[in-house]
């Protein structure tokens, strides 16, 4: 990722995508299964679904519980915003029509294998990056880069994850 000097108010995005050799269903039940995540993230520290429900569909509501080094502890709700079994799984952070954070995974078949991206937004909603930039708006360029490179290592990371446990058991 290259220094793009992007503001927050500009909703940059980061995505990394890799080629797993599994096909997309094994994937996608991956992907898929929110509770899954917290176990190849260093962040994220446990999901549930909220409602009663146990599935994405859209407009189906989540907890994630986080933790940061220089963010502290917190809780969001998800909305899932966007849900094509197989396809693309994607979730609005706390509002869904003015969201701290988007993220989405998409599957392409490809090779005999899967093609899988893991994409995300900053904003355009307030987050706890905007209390960063509040308290340093000169920094605000910084603050927006480093957070998207973090972005960028725990999806590498994710990705990485799904892609070592699906090749394991192929």
């Amino acid at each position: 990722m290259e220094w793009t000097g992007a503001l927050y108010a500009d909703t940059p995005t980061v995505e990394v995508e890799t080629w797993i050799d599994a096909p997309p269903e094994k994937v996608w039940a991956l992907v898929s299964d929110i509770e899954m995540m917290p176990t190849l993230s260093a962040e994220l520290q446990s999901v549930e679904w909220l409602d009663g429900v146990t599935e994405p569909a859209v407009g189906h509501r989540f907890i994630g519980r986080s933790k940061h080094e220089s963010l502290g502890e917190w809780q969001t709700t998800s909305y899932v915003v966007e849900y094509e079994p197989g396809r693309v799984f994607a979730w609005a952070v706390e509002d869904p029509d003015q969201p701290t954070a988007i993220w989405r995974f998409r599957l392409e078949p490809k090779d005999a294998g899967t093609q899988l991206s893991q994409w995300a937004q900053l904003g355009p909603g307030r987050s706890g990056l905007s209390f960063a930039i509040d308290r340093m708006p000169e920094k605000e360029q910084k603050i927006v880069y480093v957070r998207l490179k973090e972005f960028e290592q725990g999806m590498t990371q994710n990705l990485a994850g799904i892609k070592q446990r699906l090749e394991a058991s192929e």
